[in-house]
């Protein structure tokens, strides 16, 4: 008898940890879906979700050991029903339950459903059990027909969306890491630049002009034509102004001053 007592205490011990990880993987969730639901992914939503099947796995694999008790053979019983506040019970349901009262005892003690519960369920595996094979099968066909279709959307969504992350991860790179720290470090610090060489124009002899830029002939006085005032005056030797008369100078007979 001490035998079976402890062999119970040891599996319920067990189950009760496996029980608190379940309910703190579903706590953790909720607590997702409910504040980070914006930002949430898919691959996150199926880790959580694989996290509790793989609780909920592990705890179905304890009640169906061998060495586990059968607790389905082992009836639960109040001991104390009380309508005050019991801090005990407060503390070990996490606030939920404050009394262990007359009115939540038939409700966390029912090993059976409600009537009402119970009353529709055989109505149902009454209405099933008296479903002719034709109609059934052809149901089955309808269901199986939905579900290949969904499948079908699923798995042409999932190789779009292989196909186009390959083809990003398998893009031409389109930079340089060594490029830009280079062009970072012209910008920068002139790292690598060559100096402007300046160039001197060599200057013409005195009293050499340059001819504007433009057409020959633009800007150029006609002889005889009025004088343009934005023309510049032609410089003569010394930068003096030339004259505008005309003079004829002959070059003349050389006098012996002792002549006569």
């Amino acid at each position: 008898m001490q035998r079976e007592e402890k062999q119970l205490d040891a599996a319920l011990e067990a189950l009760i940890l496996r029980v608190n990880d379940l309910k703190t993987s579903i706590g953790s969730m909720l607590f997702k879906l409910e504040h980070e639901y914006e930002t949430i992914n898919w691959p996150t939503f199926l880790d959580n979700f694989a996290l509790m099947s793989g609780h909920l796995t592990s705890i179905s694999k304890m009640l169906s050991h061998d060495k586990s008790p059968a607790l389905r053979s082992l009836t639960v019983l109040p001991l104390l029903l009380s309508p005050e506040r019991d801090e005990e019970l407060v503390r070990l349901t996490e606030n939920r339950i404050n009394t262990f009262s007359y009115d939540v005892v038939p409700d966390y003690l029912r090993t059976k459903p409600e009537p009402e519960v119970e009353h529709k369920m055989m109505q149902m595996e009454h209405k099933a059990a008296n479903l002719s094979f034709e109609t059934a099968q052809k149901q089955v066909s309808q269901y199986t027909k939905v579900v290949t279709q969904v499948w079908e959307l699923v798995s042409k969504a999932r190789e779009e969306w292989e196909s186009e992350s390959g083809s990003r991860s398998g893009a031409n790179q389109t930079s340089s890491m060594a490029d830009t720290h280079t062009l970072v470090a012209a910008v920068g610090m002139g790292k690598g630049l060559v100096p402007m060489v300046q160039q001197q124009v060599a200057a013409g002899p005195p009293g050499m002009m340059v001819a504007p830029v433009g057409r020959p002939g633009a800007g150029a006085q006609q002889p005889g034509g009025p004088l343009n005032p934005n023309q510049p005056v032609p410089m003569g030797p010394m930068g003096k102004a030339p004259s505008s008369i005309k003079t004829n100078i002959k070059a003349a007979t050389q006098i012996h001053p002792y002549g006569r």
